[in-house]
This record gives C-alpha cells, sequence and structure tokens, in this order.
C-alpha cells in the first residue's frame, strides 16, 4: 500500500469535494475476477467509473460476475468499455455480437442498418452488465495518410457521419446504455497517431469537421470524449483534451453540450510525454473536461493523477466551482446509465453479417473475383497495441467457405519480404492467387509485397480489407464479417 492512498494533511479536503474530485476519474485496472484493494479504496471515496479492456474478459459470465462484484461495492459506478465493432473492441471471447466496422455501414448507407448492429452491440453490453460504450466514432475521415481513424469512421463525408451517428447513439440509448461519440473536435484530419505523439490539425476553423458532433448532441448523446490533438485555428498552444478554449468556449458554450466530457486516455503519448499524466488530469478538469480516463493497469498511475487533482483543489490552483460542476454532471450521468436494466430482449444476431455482405464492392466485369481452391496471402499491419485485435484473419474465412484453398496470413512486415514472396510463390503452385492488403499505402511493405507478387503472377485477385483501393475487392474493414463477406465474394461464381 503506498502513502498516497490515504488522504494527507497536505492534501486532506472537506469529505463531500474529495468525493466530488474522485467522481472524475475513469480507472483500467487488472483482473478477472478479483477486485484489487487499491480500486476498491478509489470506489469507496467516490471513484466514478472504470474501463474495462480485453484483460478483464475471460468469457460472458466471468464478465457479468465482474461487473455485479464492481457494483456491489458502489452502486452507481460507471462501468465502461471501448465498443465500435469491427475489430475494434475488447469482447471477443464474450461472445459480442460480430458487426462491420462504421466505414462499411458508411459505405451501405442505410441507417436502419446501422442502428440495427448498434442495437446488437449494446444488447450485448446490457447482458455483461456494462452500461456506458465510448462509441461510435465521430470522426470523419478526411487525411489518406491519417494512421489511426481510417476505417474506424462512417466516411469522409459529413453529413453521412452525421446520419449514422445519430443511428447509433438512438439505438444504444433505446437499451438504457450511454453511448460516447469521439474524438472531439475531431482526429480525421491529422497524419499522426495520438496513441504515439502529439497530433495537428492545420485546418481553419471553417473547415473542421463539427458538424457531426452537432448532429450527435442534437441526438441526445450523454457523452464527449476529447482528442489529444492540437488545432491551431482554435488554440494553437494545447491539444483539444487541455484546451479551455476548445472545451469551454467551444463545446459548452457554442455547441451547446451539457452532457459529460471526458477525455482520451491519459497515458497516450500526446499528453503523458509532453504534460505527464498527473498534470494533463489536473489541466484537462480545470480546461472543462468532467471526466478523465487513466486507462493503464497500473493504479499507480490513477493514484498520481487522483493526487494532482487533490492538491491543486487544496492550493487553489483548481477550482472547486469546476469539480463540483464536473461531479455533478457524472451525477446524473450515473443516475441515469450506473444500474443495469433487467430482461434484455433479444437483438438481430444476423444484422452484422448482413451489413458486411452489402458493404462488399467488386471492381467492374473483367476483374475476376470468384476463384476456388486459391492461395489466399493476407498481408495486414500488426495489431495496435491500444485496440483490440481477436485474431481475425482473410485466410480462417475463406477456408471456412472454400476448404480447398490455402494460403499465408502475415501480421507486421516480415524480416524477409522477398523470400517470403518466394515462399508464397512456391506454396501457391499453379493455384489460382489472391492477395490482400491493408491499408498498403501506410505501410510500405505491403505494397511491395503485393506488387511483386502481381508482376510475377499476371491474374492475381487484389483484395483490400482497409481504405479502398482501385481495382481490388474491397471490404473497408478487417472486422470477422467483413472478412467473411470478402470470402463469400471470392467464392461466388461470376
Amino acid at each position: 500500500m503506498t502513502p498516497t492512498e490515504y488522504p494527507s494533511a497536505r492534501t486532506a479536503l472537506p469529505v463531500d469535494l474529495d468525493e466530488a474530485a474522485h467522481r472524475c476519474l475513469v480507472a483500467g485496472f487488472e483482473g478477472t475476477t478479483a477486485v484489487p484493494d487499491t480500486l476498491k479504496r478509489l470506489i469507496d471515496r467516490g471513484l466514478g467509473g472504470v474501463i474495462l479492456f480485453t484483460r478483464n474478459v475471460r468469457d460472458a459470465e466471468q464478465v457479468r460476475r465482474l461487473t455485479d462484484t464492481l457494483r456491489a461495492l458502489r452502486p452507481d459506478l460507471l462501468v465502461a468499455i471501448d465498443n465500435e465493432g469491427g475489430g475494434i473492441g475488447h469482447l471477443v471471447a464474450a461472445g459480442a455480437p460480430e458487426v462491420p466496422g462504421s466505414y462499411a455501414l458508411g459505405v451501405v448507407d442505410d441507417p436502419a442498418l446501422t442502428a440495427r448492429c448498434a442495437d446488437a452491440l449494446a444488447g450485448h453490453l446490457a447482458t455483461l452488465g456494462i452500461t456506458a460504450s465510448y462509441a461510435p466514432v465521430a470522426d470523419v475521415q478526411r487525411e489518406s495518410g491519417n494512421p489511426i481513424v481510417r476505417t474506424r469512421a462512417f466516411g469522409s463525408d459529413p453529413e453521412l457521419v452525421a446520419r449514422h451517428l445519430s443511428a447509433w447513439i438512438t439505438a444504444t440509448e433505446a437499451r438504457g446504455i450511454a453511448s460516447c461519440a469521439k474524438h472531439f473536435p475531431g482526429h480525421g484530419g491529422t497524419l499522426t497517431d495520438s496513441h504515439h505523439e502529439l497530433a495537428v490539425d492545420p485546418r481553419p476553423y471553417d473547415a473542421l469537421d463539427l458538424g457531426p458532433f452537432r448532429a450527435a448532441i442534437a441526438a441526445g448523446v450523454p457523452m464527449l470524449m476529447s482528442a489529444h490533438v492540437v488545432f491551431p485555428a482554435l488554440d494553437a498552444n494545447r491539444p483539444a483534451t487541455l484546451s479551455r478554449r476548445i472545451l469551454g468556449d467551444l463545446l459548452r458554450h457554442e455547441l451547446d453540450f451539457d452532457g459529460v466530457l471526458v477525455s482520451d486516455a491519459l497515458e497516450m503519448k500526446s499528453i503523458a510525454d509532453l504534460y505527464g499524466e498527473a498534470a494533463g488530469a489536473r489541466i484537462a478538469l480545470a480546461a472543462g473536461a468532467d471526466q478523465v480516463i487513466v486507462a493503464v493497469a497500473d493504479l499507480r498511475v490513477t493514484l498520481e493523477c487522483r493526487d494532482a487533482v487533490l492538491e491543486a483543489l487544496r492550493d487553489g490552483v483548481l477550482g472547486e466551482e469546476r469539480i463540483r460542476e464536473a461531479a455533478g454532471r457524472v451525477q446524473r450521468l450515473v443516475e441515469r446509465y450506473a444500474t443495469p436494466g433487467g430482461e434484455v430482449a433479444v437483438w438481430d444476431e444476423g444484422a452484422g453479417l448482413e451489413a458486411a455482405r452489402r458493404a462488399v464492392r467488386v471492381p467492374p466485369a473483367g476483374a475476376r473475383a470468384g476463384v476456388r481452391g486459391a492461395h489466399v496471402v493476407d498481408l495486414f499491419p500488426a495489431p495496435h497495441p491500444a485496440l483490440n485485435w481477436g485474431g481475425e484473419d482473410l485466410l480462417t474465412e475463406v477456408l471456412a467457405v472454400d476448404p480447398t484453398a490455402t494460403g499465408t496470413a502475415v501480421a507486421g512486415e516480415p524480416a524477409d519480404p522477398a523470400a517470403l514472396v518466394e515462399v508464397i510463390l512456391a506454396k501457391a503452385g499453379s493455384a489460382p492467387l489472391v492477395v490482400a492488403t491493408c491499408d498498403a499505402g501506410l505501410y510500405p511493405w505491403q505494397a511491395r509485397m503485393r506488387d511483386e507478387l502481381v508482376a510475377r503472377r499476371p491474374g492475381v485477385v487484389r483484395v483490400a480489407t482497409g481504405l479502398p483501393e482501385e481495382g481490388a475487392v474491397c471490404s473497408y474493414g478487417r472486422g470477422k464479417v467483413n472478412l467473411r463477406a470478402v470470402a463469400e465474394a471470392l467464392n461466388a461464381s461470376r
């Protein structure tokens, strides 16, 4: 037990203000059954919420026991998770419904179908006792070189994104689950992943994509999540998460949002490396955030953030009125969403695959798609460390519909791509060759391997599992149903 787990004379505050400060924190933790003692003490002092990750998930029954255990400690504790769908989620082991990523839903452009997919995800959360989802993504995919938004967005048209956001939020609300539109005021215009370094969106104010966030607010979204992105047109000095101009003047006053504004995770390098998590927590709350997420499992980081907030309150650096306002918003949120509802109505299990099938695009006549007995080469980047990956690959889905197929799945740049090309050609023999890439424009090794295979074996069928590529069969995502739908297209007769 560390000394920071106790209120010291230097940081002692009135009990109600201490509880209000704890309300402003969301903590990650390690474990699938037992609740760490440090987390129990934080919950006892008023912790606002916890965020679950793959590390907390073994199966559905276990997750429900865990959420029940957490609420037994404090009934108004918000239990949240990232649950975007399309392979971006942490509940694969708990039987999460298979739905495509947002971009595929935007390609289909059927808001009612988007609502059915969102309803399935929300219904599943309700059965697990999870009542807050940090989704959907409200970003607009603007930059071809953006490394983090891409198929997580509904598309590149703000109006399309807005209508699908509204459908998602409305469906989630109907299940009694709190949704969260992210990442305000948009991460789609950057060329940097804020998980790794500070991102900047250089566009002028009138070019920023605020429309989807306005639509989310109009749809009654109860939470927004801030972006660790600098917008020089709004505030040249600080990322949105730490900017009073963006969180206060823009979001609260111009956009008139009075729900809970939660930060993206403070351990992301864009905050941690430049400010430190503890200072980031203090500055974000002062700027207008209502909750800050400390998603890392090491609770010592959460304690450091908590202590920085208490110290700032004691010294008057952080205003008591600001923390009470934030805690009040959190309290209204938990009164509405913290307690799971009763019996959960069934959801449409087939909505995700229907959407994925409707999203697949095959090149015009003259380009082959239907192939049986092919050797399938699936090239894709190594999984993102902050986003769950359920182990999906195209070869597995092709084998499910064509047992005569063979193939090679390559997750991340191989040590010797040229040698691997020779191995692939030898294994393929005379079989038809299918080469799938995922955002080859971002990962030159994929483009080089694809181009070499195409040059060596004319007639290769190309597949794109990320953003679309000309001349390729396109899935618009790598969720399991996206890959199954592509596998079916490859197996179809032409």
